[in-house]
């Protein structure tokens, strides 16, 4: 059974999104260890949504909210916050609808910017941190590659992706109002992370020639390197901050990388710096600085509006001015996502039956080849008996696996095992299950390792 557990920036306050976000990539082993039901966990965490996509092994009838529980109360430990909180925020999806929903996330329809580029990476990217933790299983597997190759689809088959929608480029959007120039603007860029290039990028398309680009963590140079732009070493940082018309902060630090405190003290270097010049005198400037902070945790201080001339732009204001679907590329994007997460549910309940097609088909080729056996021990030289005998069979054996598809579509799998049992005495075996499971293990790329319910 499918489940996932959302937070995101429809039903969740900014300051709990950061936190979750802030922990995610400890939460997934954390959820495994919760209960035993639990075989599988994805975590996706950016910067408008947390969610935990779970494969539990609960028998029939049973209920899921036991595991569902204790994987609320792990997220909450991972991220020091109250279960109880998290019940009351996170939206609960199960079943076939679970694809549904990750579609459309991968696909850009649930973000604050409506057809958004980001989100189709940051899914794959929480798939391929899943594999490296041991924390998917075969059909996690399966639900996030089907997202990935629904988000292509979406991306080529409409409009909605195609104008390089992102955060970044809305952010930019807003600060028109406050840039009278853009070829004239100076950029200060924090961070080498996953907004970093989509920002320079879109710096790049409005103009932007004069653009630095500081590293807390020391990747500055490098960035800059295959960037084409200036790196800030830490000595020049507050100063250069100070300098720049518009900060752009993306770094996944997990403290303030811009507060009050460095643009000030970045100000006073600046005018020391002109008063030791000959008979120099520090200009009265009126002083125009943009902050945008587009990280989680929050890269940027609020206390920076405290200094005269600074504004800040942060994701709360962003998701404010989020403009509305454009309802036609919209509609044609969720049609897709629907059909695609009708394909893979379908898919989904035959592949439930499989152990049951696996043991009717057991059942009529044993008796099969028991009657071949006395054909060809009462003379069936030639082979006529033996070959109309596996006709036979065959002709028999089609309107039980179409009827079995069709009852697995429509949710009827039960009717179709219980007739079986009824008119053969046939159920569904531990060697059935076995070769279900077998074929679930090979469909893992290689080299990821699935977490199953026995592992140690």
């Amino acid at each position: 059974m499918l489940i996932c557990l959302t937070a995101s920036h429809k039903n969740a306050a900014f300051d709990l999104l950061e936190r979750l976000s802030a922990n995610a990539e400890h939460a997934a082993p954390r959820i495994l260890d919760g209960h035993d039901a639990v075989q599988g966990a994805v975590v996706v965490a950016t910067c408008n949504r947390f969610e935990a996509y779970l494969d539990l092994d609960a028998p029939d009838g049973a209920s899921p909210v036991p595991a569902v529980h204790e994987a609320i109360r792990a997220v909450g430990t991972v991220a020091g916050l109250e279960p109880d909180e998290l019940r009351a925020t996170f939206g609960f999806v199960h079943g076939n609808a679970v694809a549904g929903h990750l579609f459309a996330v991968a696909s850009g329809l649930e973000s604050v910017v409506v057809g958004e580029g980001e989100i189709a990476g940051q899914v794959r990217r929480a798939l391929e941190r899943a594999r490296r933790e041991g924390t998917t299983t075969p059909e996690l597997e399966r639900l996030f590659q089907r997202a990935s190759q629904t988000s292509r689809r979406v991306k080529n088959e409409t409009g909605i992706g195609g104008e390089g929608r992102s955060i970044v480029r809305l952010a930019l959007d807003l600060a028109e109002s406050r840039v009278t120039d853009w070829a004239a603007t100076r950029v200060l860029l924090v961070g080498t992370g996953r907004f970093a290039g989509a920002s320079l990028a879109a710096l790049r398309d409005r103009g932007v020639t004069d653009v630095r680009v500081h590293s807390p963590s020391g990747r500055g140079a490098k960035f800059a390197a295959s960037h084409g732009i200036e790196a800030v070493p830490r000595g020049e940082y507050a100063a250069t901050a100070a300098d720049v018309d518009i900060i752009v902060t993306c770094t996944t630090a997990e403290h303030h990388v811009v507060d009050k405190a460095l643009i000030a003290a970045g100000r006073e270097r600046l005018e020391a710096s002109v008063a030791l010049l000959p008979g120099a005198t520090a200009p009265e400037r009126d002083v125009r600085q943009l902050v945008i902070d587009l990280g989680l945790p929050r890269n940027v201080a609020p206390d920076v509006v405290d200094l005269p001339g600074v504004d800040l732009l942060d994701l709360e204001t962003i998701k404010i001015h989020a403009p509305l679907e454009e309802l036609g590329a919209t509609d044609a994007a969720r049609e897709i996502v629907s059909r695609d997460a009708r394909a893979f549910g379908d898919l989904g309940e035959e592949r439930d039956l499989a152990p049951a097609v696996v043991a009717l088909r057991k059942h009529v080729y044993d008796i099969l080849d028991g009657e071949i056996a006395r054909a060809k021990a009462r003379g069936d030289d030639d082979g006529r008996t033996e070959s109309a005998l596996r006709h036979m069979a065959g002709v028999l054996l089609h309107t039980p696996m179409v009827r079995s598809r069709e009852l697995a579509r429509a949710g009827e799998q039960l009717a179709w095992i219980d007739g079986l049992e009824a008119l053969f005495g046939v159920k569904p075996d531990e060697e059935a299950r076995e070769v279900r499971d077998a074929r679930d293990v090979r469909r893992v790329e290689p080299g990821a390792e699935p977490r199953r319910a026995d592992a140690s």
